[in-house]
């Protein structure tokens, strides 16, 4: 298939394979250079048809539920590291078959299934998360480390030490952050914590190192994981999402319509921000379009419109240089991470198409949706 624009489905997701190969070229000489392991979180990238690329990287990833640890298990060929808020207790059985790490949220959780996990007959490794008391994050719906979190292990709760078979600590309070940001954090982890850290084979520092993004210390990253592995003497995990699928593809959408009120020109799309962009209006942050900018006085303004019945499906005035017309692509840039792992068919919407652009400039594309798909979601 040709690659012009024209002849992408509409709408669809297109990842850049020679993107996501730099991304990943990145993440392995950091690995290599600080002798710790980096895995592949789901939660923030989980298109399975690019894994086999990822395994030539990477060697693992962590999951957050039943699926996800099938999925690493089938997809990945490996088991995962596992951790969730809190377990089903019809699931778990099947999580441990497919599990090599299992993270708990709370000592009650693990108390619970502490005793399954012993009797398994392959090697479970156990261990706890933690929670730092210490974040940067300012959103709060995505700040674990808030007060009255419900996520992680208060250091109160474990200051005469650690239960019988946790061989791990886990802690993430970082979302697209820095390695200074991680540096300071990891102070208030060693702070709260340190006196754990004879007991422990493994420690996780979680996800949100974005360490694929433009001016990133990674040099920085690096000798900071050296020096904390010399130090203590553990093996370190790092679990990045958005750093793997940064700035690696797009979304493609084409304008229907363009609808003007009260001077207001919108023009009105074939996605949806609150089905397929969630986090533009939960997080939120503002989507780049690709040629076009902010709104300014003596340029050509429009809001963008999704196809939804919700009211708030748009995003303000951007400015365009040239008039938009009818049948235009409109591209809203990196939109792989954190994006099709939310998506939802609200309204029984058109889901976009799942394409990779490959390194030879064809266009494969590894999924299309249709009506099935949104009725096998109900019932």
């Amino acid at each position: 298939m040709k690659t012009g624009l024209i002849n992408i489905p509409s709408p669809c997701f297109v990842l850049e394979e020679k993107l996501l190969r730099r991304n990943l070229e990145l993440i392995k000489r950091v690995k290599d250079e600080a002798g710790i392991n980096i895995i592949l979180a789901f939660k923030g990238f989980s298109m399975w048809s690019t894994f086999p690329i990822v395994r030539e990287y990477l060697d693992g990833a962590t999951a957050s539920s039943l699926a996800e640890a099938r999925l690493c298990y089938e997809e990945m060929k490996s088991y995962s590291h596992t951790y969730a808020a809190v377990y089903i207790p019809d699931e778990f059985e099947e999580i441990m078959g497919y599990s090599s790490h299992i993270t708990f949220n709370s000592l009650s959780q693990y108390a619970q299934y502490k005793e399954q996990v012993q009797a398994s007959d392959r090697k479970i490794s156990c261990g706890l998360r933690v929670n730092p008391e210490y974040s940067e994050v300012e959103t709060d719906l995505y700040n674990p480390a808030a007060p009255g979190s419900r996520l992680g292990v208060a250091a109160n709760q474990v200051k005469n030490g650690l239960p019988e078979g946790i061989e791990g600590l886990h802690f993430h309070s970082l979302c697209e952050s820095d390695s200074y940001t991680l540096e300071r954090t990891l102070n208030a982890f060693v702070d709260r914590y340190e006196h754990l850290f004879p007991q422990l084979k493994w420690i996780n520092m979680g996800g949100g190192h974005l360490m694929t993004k433009e001016a990133y210390k990674t040099d920085h990253l690096i000798q900071l994981l050296k020096s904390f592995r010399k130090k203590y003497d553990v093996e370190v995990i790092l679990e990045p999402g958005s750093a793997i699928a940064w700035e690696t593809g797009f979304l493609a959408a084409t304008v229907l319509d363009i609808v003007e009120n009260h001077g207001i020109k919108t023009l009105m799309l074939d996605v949806s921000f609150t089905a397929h962009m969630p986090d533009t209006l939960e997080m939120p942050y503002r989507p780049v379009i690709r040629g076009a900018g902010d709104q300014m006085p003596g340029k050509i303004n429009y809001r963008i419109g999704g196809t939804s019945c919700l009211a708030g499906d748009f995003m303000r005035e951007y400015s365009f240089d040239e008039p938009v017309q009818i049948n235009d692509r409109i591209i809203l840039e990196d939109m792989i991470h954190y994006t099709m792992v939310k998506t939802s068919m609200f309204n029984g919407v058109k889901h976009p198409s799942i394409a990779i652009l490959r390194t030879n400039g064809e266009l494969d594309v590894v999924r299309e949706f249709g009506y099935n798909d949104f009725k096998g979601r109900l019932s």
